[in-house]
């Protein structure tokens, strides 16, 4: 194995372990491959260290249950979920003479600030009874426009909720490397990578796993959220127990992934990554301006037009009037017919406009984020 890359301390760390590797065969769960897992995760709670396991595998166990082939279609996949739940959680529990919790995670769960913060206190206080929270996403009631999708992101997500030191991805992939390595044997590792920018994103291949949704894109995609917020990560291979002993004494045998040196607050990164946009408001040079240099609110007399069926409270695109790409993402403070009425006006004319006394701001500073 090539030179291993030192891992930056850690105290926290959200582990994320694929469907390759709890259901290899695709035909059931397996310990082939967990024992090892296991080993490692018990080895650093023995440290005094902090473990959030991120594990698929729910419809996969749910398929082997039944001796189901390919699910067709959100209801059956759903079905196969709840079904496969439990037996994924007891695969776990069973490898642990500690305490393990069962977390379920959906889109409205980040999507929604006070969701958001539940969550975060939930999974804090799992972590201070010293018990192993165990997280998926909630795919018995998600459909696909309403989910994560996979479990890289999901795993991303959750580093950022417990304000993790380190975000590791175990899967059958051994690391990042300048080709596919399955199709060029000359193909080299890349041990390190200082940031994940859309050259960094091009390596990434096709889709990976027959059994997961998760390829080389969705790990880089989960790299650059949970760097961004100050969380080095790490993709190598969960199959590899030469790999889990590198990790084990404090090395990367995959692909490092540092941490940004100016960490996003975690209401910013909230924003960011998690808050889908309902619509788009457009202003002029001057108000993009105040927010770009001065941090300012955006006030309606800056807005120019509005689309999309927003209402208060919603996430909107703020954009540049000629300007391509979105200049910032906030949270409006009016639904967008509202919008439209006292575009253009100074704020001391919305009451004569709306006939009630509105918030002075269309997005207040504390609820956006430049992009």
């Amino acid at each position: 194995m090539e030179t291993a890359v030192p891992l930056p301390a850690w105290k926290r760390a959200v582990l994320k372990v694929g469907s390759n590797l709890i259901a290899p065969e695709r035909r059931r769960l397996s310990t082939r491959h967990l024992l090892a897992i296991a080993r490692f995760i018990a080895d650093a709670r023995a440290q005094g260290r902090e473990i959030v396991l991120v594990s698929s595998g729910a419809v996969a166990a749910g398929r082997a249950l039944l001796g189901e082939g390919e699910a067709q279609g959100i209801p059956a996949k759903q079905a196969l979920a709840a079904l496969g739940q439990p037996r994924m959680l007891e695969a776990w529990a069973r490898l642990f003479d500690f305490p393990c919790a069962q977390v379920l995670l959906g889109y409205d769960d980040l999507q929604n600030r006070r969701r958001f913060v539940n969550a975060k206190n939930t999974l804090r206080e799992l972590l201070r009874l010293q018990a192993l929270p165990i997280v998926n996403e909630n795919d018995s009631v998600a459909v696909d426009e309403l989910r994560l999708g996979d479990n890289d992101n999901l795993a991303a997500h959750v580093a950022v909720l417990v304000e993790a030191d380190l975000l590791l991805i175990l899967s059958d992939i051994d690391a990042l490397y300048d080709a596919d390595p399955r199709r060029v044997p000359t193909a080299r590792r890349i041990a390190r990578v200082a940031q994940v920018d859309e050259a960094t994103l091009a390596l990434a291949g096709g889709a990976g796993s027959a059994v997961g949704t998760g390829g080389m894109l969705t790990k880089l995609q989960a790299a650059a959220k949970a760097t961004a917020r100050g969380i080095a990560t790490v993709i190598a291979n969960g199959r590899d127990a030469a790999a889990l002993d590198a990790l084990a004494r404090g090395a990367c045998p995959g692909t490092l992934f540092d941490a940004a040196g100016s960490q996003v607050s975690a209401k910013d990164h909230w924003m960011r990554h998690a808050l889908a946009s309902q619509g788009r408001i457009v202003v002029d040079a001057g108000a993009a301006r105040a927010l770009r240099a001065r941090g300012a609110s955006l006030l309606p007399a800056g807005v120019r037009e509005a689309s999309g069926a927003f209402r208060a409270g919603d996430a909107v695109e703020v954009c540049e009037e000629g300007a391509s790409g979105a200049l910032a993402k906030g949270i409006a403070q009016y639904d967008a017919g509202e919008l439209m009425r006292i575009a253009g006006r100074s704020s001391g004319d919305i009451a004569a406009i709306l006939g009630y006394e509105g918030p002075e701001t269309v997005i207040h500073r504390d609820d956006l984020v430049l992009l």
